[in-house]
């Protein structure tokens, strides 16, 4: 069965810091791109940031460029997301998201729904002001 397992969010106050966990299971994890969502109340889905199982590359939205680092562990199947300076507009539920069709994280995340196979259930981040 396969499962995108999102852990790690929480309540935090602003200019905090929080490390998402995006834990992979039931695939191969060799050439997929995996992205992170988020979705804050009333608003669309919007991409974070993404990365690649084969070879690192790595993509962020504007918006959390600098703050945002995403990283992977191929062995434990787990992709990571350290969130620092962390601002109340962050607030939302995060979700990963994982794409074998071997695109780039960026140009995967650009097809929103339509680019990825498989996804997880969220974890929600709040950040008080």
């Amino acid at each position: 069965e396969v499962q995108l397992q999102a852990s790690g969010g929480g309540l935090v106050q602003a200019g905090g810091s929080l490390r998402l966990s995006c834990a992979a299971s039931g695939f191969t994890f060799d050439d997929y791109a995996i992205g992170w969502f988020r979705q804050a109340p009333g608003k669309g889905r919007e991409g974070v940031s993404g990365i690649s199982s084969a070879n690192g590359m790595t993509w962020y939205s504007d918006f959390v460029k600098g703050r945002f680092t995403v990283s992977i562990d191929n062995a434990k199947k787990t992709v990571y997301l350290q969130m620092n300076s962390l601002k109340p507009e962050d607030t939302g539920v995060y979700v990963c998201a994982a794409d074998r069709g071997g695109r780039s994280p960026g140009d995967s995340i650009a097809l929103g729904n339509d680019g990825f196979d498989y996804w997880g259930k969220g974890t929600q981040v709040t950040v008080s002001s």
